[in-house]
């Protein structure tokens, strides 16, 4: 008897086979919805299941589906630097590049390789230039240098929407247990801007830098003996973004490519950077939303 999950198994392969089979009639377009209809039903499915949180069980997760990995024979290089990055994650470090390298799949037959291919695909024979890399998060490329200056300019005005006519009591209120506030949330753009602002003026000023990686989401709650208030910390998080934006607009298109080495994503440009930081502000401007249309209700 096939079940409800069988057939959605199915259906993905399906989806895939049809849009590989696509793409090499030169239907693209049609093509491209197979691959989405994929992808939605992938993350449709994903989306209500729970995990852990807390670092020794979310490396065990990783643990446990590489061992599933290894038993449908997966890329061994992969199972393994699965495994590495998850040990990292259990002793509270970040997975560095050397332990956890970019993958590149075959888009024709799906074999992986843990460095750009030198090599034609050993099993279907295509060229090295086909496969696809899969990088640490696609706002590194969501945007284009215009997209993303647009967008460094525009966050900081949405967010003093959200805040405005909000007391420093309910700002610094904890809405949901164990979650940030909203000043942990002002807090963490302003960490943010200052990474940005920095890594920027480095990689203007010397050429292929090496990018310190951090773990900015972590110094959200740690706060000074004399802390500012959640206005000054969104004054100090303005003040920086238009620093940021000034030197953005005084360089060269060309430059916006500069490259430099970071220890967490290997090599990033300029133009990567603001890409990542103006799509990171985007995805927490919902939480601030939230948590304004919570406090004001309550």
């Amino acid at each position: 008897m096939t079940t409800n999950n069988d057939a959605h198994d199915s259906i993905l392969i399906r989806l895939h086979a049809i849009a590989s089979k696509l793409e090499g009639e030169g239907q693209y377009n049609v093509a491209k919805l197979a691959r989405a209809a994929a992808d939605s039903l992938l993350r449709t499915a994903a989306y209500p299941i729970e995990l852990p949180v807390q670092k020794d069980k979310l490396a065990s997760e990783v643990h446990g589906i590489a061992a599933r990995l290894s038993d449908l024979e997966m890329h061994v290089d992969l199972v393994e630097s699965l495994k590495a990055g998850a040990s990292a994650i259990g002793e509270g470090r970040l997975p560095m590049l050397e332990d956890t390298p970019h993958p590149f799949v075959c888009r024709t037959c799906g074999h992986v390789e843990l460095d750009l291919p030198g090599r034609n695909c050993p099993r279907c024979n295509a060229w090295p230039r086909t496969f696809q890399r899969y990088l640490p998060v696609y706002w590194l490329d969501a945007m284009d240098p215009f997209e993303a200056m647009n967008c460094l300019w525009r966050t900081p005005d949405e967010v003093m929407r959200f805040i405005n006519g909000i007391g420093e009591d309910e700002l610094c209120r904890e809405v949901v247990k164990g979650e940030w506030s909203i000043r942990n949330l002002l807090t963490h753009l302003r960490d943010a801007q200052g990474v940005l602002d920095f890594r920027v003026n480095l990689l203007i000023e010397k050429d292929n830098p090496t990018i310190e990686s951090k773990a900015v989401f972590e110094w959200a709650k740690a706060e000074s003996e004399r802390p500012a208030s959640s206005m000054e910390i969104f004054d100090s998080y303005l003040s920086s973004r238009r620093k940021t934006l000034e030197t953005l607009r005084g360089i060269p298109l060309a430059d916006w490519w500069r490259k430099g080495r970071h220890e967490e994503f290997g090599t990033i440009s300029i133009k990567q950077q603001a890409s990542y930081f103006a799509t990171h502000e985007l995805a927490h401007l919902p939480q601030i939303e939230f948590l304004r249309e919570r406090l004001t209700a309550s």
